[in-house]
């Protein structure tokens, strides 16, 4: 689970994390935690969408008008990590009419809503497989635009919406709907220890915390620094790893080894195995990065068989063995 969230925030176009398994074994905690890892990031100073002064072309309205008038100003701050509730209203998701402006001042302004606080930032969602069907639309639509639309009440608004797709939940609850599904990049499972020593360090933190939470996280804090430092230094290098056409051929003879629907597995594959070698600091992928990716870029990918008791993971280890050698 560590593994695939630093991989998501050091390359984003891997489509995010989905974390499914048992209740109380941190999934939370750990994707609220990814905030303190993540490197500031650059944006235009006032401009409620974190638009990158770099980008071109792919800016709200407010700052084109703003850069044909002069040079953006802008300034560093935190990466979002922004929380959908799954009794969030679709104005809240998507943005409205501010009513209270409109109704003091006769003035139509757009508010935003939590897709303009999570544009270039991650958009966690707990209990996705319990997500309403008319916000899983809407989420659809807008990660496949990478925009968010808004007409109501006269509005017509249209603002940047890219960010990491992040979601956790209980299998027990109910699947996941397959359009959603294949959104995300990475599927990782997370299970409860059965070994006693790990119990009994996760009972140790867990109170240290709550008795002293400043102690605790200041005791913690010089490894936060090293691992933010290590995914700012693996983002500046992703774009010099080389991914020879052995490795690529390999990633397409697993996919269909373990048969996956589309492109999207080795397009996954490719971009995690990357991700991996640029975190390892490694300069070309291996077959070790793609047999260390294997399984979370694919498990949610392979069309069922009845026939197979073994789980989607135990397949993919299997035929991981048969390509690469054991």
């Amino acid at each position: 689970m560590k593994l695939a969230l630093l991989l998501a925030a050091i390359d984003p176009s891997i489509g995010g994390v989905l974390v499914f398994g048992d209740r109380g074994t941190g999934k939370s905690t750990a994707v609220r935690g990814l905030a303190g890892l993540l490197p500031p990031m650059r944006v235009v100073s006032g401009c409620r969408y974190h638009c990158d002064p770099g980008a071109n072309g792919a800016a709200c309205e407010e700052c084109h008008e703003r850069s044909a008038r002069g040079r953006l100003k802008s300034e560093l701050v935190p990466v979002p990590v922004v929380d959908l509730p799954l009794g969030a209203t679709e104005d809240r998701v998507v943005g409205a009419l501010d009513l209270e402006r409109a109704l003091s001042s006769g003035e139509k302004c757009f508010e935003s809503g939590l897709l303009a606080r999570a544009h270039r930032g991650f958009l966690y969602i707990d209990e996705v497989n319990l997500l309403e069907d008319h916000l899983v639309d809407l989420l659809l639509d807008v990660a496949a635009s990478g925009e968010n639309v808004v007409e109501r009440e006269g509005l017509s608004i249209r603002h940047p919406a890219r960010f990491v797709l992040i979601g956790s939940g209980n299998p027990e609850e109910g699947e996941l709907r397959p359009q959603l599904l294949d959104r995300f990049g990475l599927s990782v499972e997370v299970r409860t220890p059965d070994d006693v020593s790990t119990r009994v360090e996760v009972v140790r933190r867990r109170d240290a915390f709550e008795r002293d939470p400043g102690k605790f996280i200041g005791a913690w804090q010089e490894e936060e620094t090293r691992m933010c430092e290590r995914v700012a230094a693996a983002r500046k290098r992703l774009n010099s790893i080389k991914t020879p056409d052995a490795q690529l051929k390999k990633a397409a003879e697993l996919c269909i080894g373990v048969g996956t629907d589309g492109l999207r597995g080795e397009l996954t594959l490719m971009r995690a195995a990357r991700a991996f070698a640029a975190l390892q600091g490694d300069k070309a992928v291996t077959q070790d990065h793609l047999r260390k990716v294997a399984a979370p870029a694919l498990r949610h990918r392979l069309r069922r068989n009845p026939l197979d008791e073994g789980g989607s993971t135990v397949r993919i280890d299997r035929t991981v063995e048969q390509l690469f050698g054991a």
